[in-house]
């Protein structure tokens, strides 16, 4: 296995982020991008440019709302656009989960739910969504404890206090809630690590308002769950916080994972 560099990064809309990919896959010289909020069908996006790079690119959207894509240099096979029995809303399974195997990495690009407010439908879609997932999770490293896959992406949730710039603001609100923190240790309770905390502290979300870049008033949201296998193999990880700067920016900045050949 080589070593490789591969980053998460919700773009906002590719098209709007058009430019600003190019230049993320140029800057950091990555292997794999895994993106969210595509906001478009694959078939409105010309990749041209990128795969004018040597990348190979595969988008899963349905209309201008959510969306994932996975920008790939080393391999881009076995693409899964939905994990097993991914729950639906409104009838609707939504582009927010796509898999492909790179590098012999299997990487799931994600952009998990909202959940809008607490007692809303969207919430209980949120934790059905999560907790799927999981179990899928699960049922891979049980058939198999060597698997190397990644789930990352925007995780719209915050795990701990330190994660928002002041957790008072969110009281009785979505992305901090008991629930949400629960569904998300589960994951690393059926046996994956999030591996980008220990290296990269920091905010990966600022909201457009409020001058809330300006203030550091962000999130941290953004996330990357590895298998045991995998985790063996990350040596740095950093958030690209100058990213959120200048105009046409995303609110989100990507999160870069760097993963050394396996002893």
């Amino acid at each position: 296995m080589m070593s490789m560099k591969i980053a998460t990064w919700n773009v906002n809309s590719a098209r709007a982020r058009h430019d600003r990919i190019i230049d993320v896959l140029k800057r950091h010289n990555l292997d794999v991008l895994a993106i969210q909020e595509t906001k478009c069908p694959a078939q409105k996006w010309d990749v041209s440019a990128i795969e004018a790079l040597g990348y190979k690119v595969c988008v899963h959207g349905i209309n201008q709302w959510n969306g994932v894509g996975i920008i790939s240099r080393v391999g881009l096979t076995q693409v899964m656009k939905e994990f097993p029995q991914q729950p639906s809303f409104k009838d609707v399974v939504e582009p927010r989960a796509l898999g492909a195997l790179c590098g012999g990495v299997t990487i799931w690009s994600l952009y998990v739910p909202h959940g809008r407010a607490l007692d809303n439908p969207h919430f209980t879609y949120k934790l059905a969504w999560l907790d799927a997932l999981r179990a899928h999770a699960t049922e891979w490293l049980n058939k198999d404890p060597q698997a190397a896959f990644i789930l990352m992406g925007d995780w719209n949730i915050a795990p701990l206090d330190c994660d928002v710039w002041d957790i008072s603001v969110f009281e009785g609100d979505t992305h901090v809630s008991d629930r949400e923190r629960r569904a998300f240790s589960s994951f690393e309770d059926a046996g994956l690590s999030e591996v980008t905390r220990e290296y990269a502290p920091g905010y990966t979300y600022w909201d457009y308002r409020l001058l809330r870049f300006v203030k550091n008033e962000g999130m941290k949201i953004d996330f990357a769950l590895a298998s045991p296998s995998v985790k063996k193999r990350v040596v740095n990880a950093f958030i690209d916080r100058e990213e959120r700067k200048g105009k046409g920016a995303s609110d989100h900045v990507p999160v870069i994972i760097e993963l050394d050949d396996t002893p």
